[in-house]
């Protein structure tokens, strides 16, 4: 059975600074754990992950707070292969569209990005204007570095504007069927995710639970439903 998650409504986050929004988050929005461990015997590992979301009209705000025993960003532009490094990532689909975005960050907020029906079949990836629209706020702050070893607690929020989610740009321009214009759906499906693929500690770990025999993150039929 597939999770619901209610997305809180909260106006009075309109015009306050991605650092505001992080440290106000956590008592506004919605909360889930990133506990599923869907490929135990190959990828046990599981950092611990907990997600917050909260919208206000115009904005989808999300907050990861990871604690775990390794940490990697070696990737700085945007459209890296963030998930080789200590990743978050956020996969989104309107109801009936046969499209989903993937949403991907490592913890020094790079990003990758692109609209899919599938992990084969991509659309395309966000163009740079489009990148520029994701606001983002990193508690380690944007410089990289290699991986190393500890006990390590961060923080990663962004903002995604409704008008992305729901008529992004391509580098292939825009996705036909797919338009801003339209009311606001009253729920959208999706995934929440932590990985880190190129590290000493594999893992790949889900909000929802992913049903199949290898690691693929790619699998809408498993997204959660996310409650506007």
């Amino acid at each position: 059975m597939n999770k619901h998650l209610q997305i809180p409504y909260q106006p009075s986050l309109r015009g306050k600074s991605m650092e505001q929004i992080n440290a106000l988050i956590d008592d506004l929005g919605g909360k889930a754990a990133i506990d599923q461990v869907n490929w135990e015997k190959a990828f046990p590992y599981m950092p611990l992950t907990t997600v917050y979301i909260v919208r206000t009209d115009e904005m989808l705000y999300i907050k990861w707070r990871v604690r775990g025993s390794m940490l990697k960003a070696v990737y700085t532009k945007d459209l890296d292969p963030v998930w080789k490094d200590s990743c978050v990532e956020f996969f989104c689909q309107v109801p009936d569209s046969e499209y989903y975005i993937n949403l991907e960050f490592n913890c020094i907020g790079t990003s990758t990005a692109a609209v899919r029906r599938s992990r084969k079949d991509v659309l395309g990836h966000l163009t740079a204007d489009e990148f520029q629209k994701i606001e983002r706020y990193a508690s380690l702050g944007r410089r990289p570095f290699c991986e190393i070893d500890g006990h390590f607690r961060w923080e990663l929020c962004i903002g995604i504007p409704f008008s992305l989610l729901l008529n992004p740009q391509t580098e292939n321009g825009g996705i036909e069927g797919l338009d801003s214009a339209r009311p606001m759906p009253r729920t959208l499906r999706g995934n929440f995710y932590k990985c880190a693929d190129d590290t000493s500690s594999m893992h790949y770990v889900s909000w929802n639970p992913i049903h199949t025999e290898n690691p693929d993150f790619h699998r809408p039929e498993d997204f959660g439903e996310l409650i506007l």
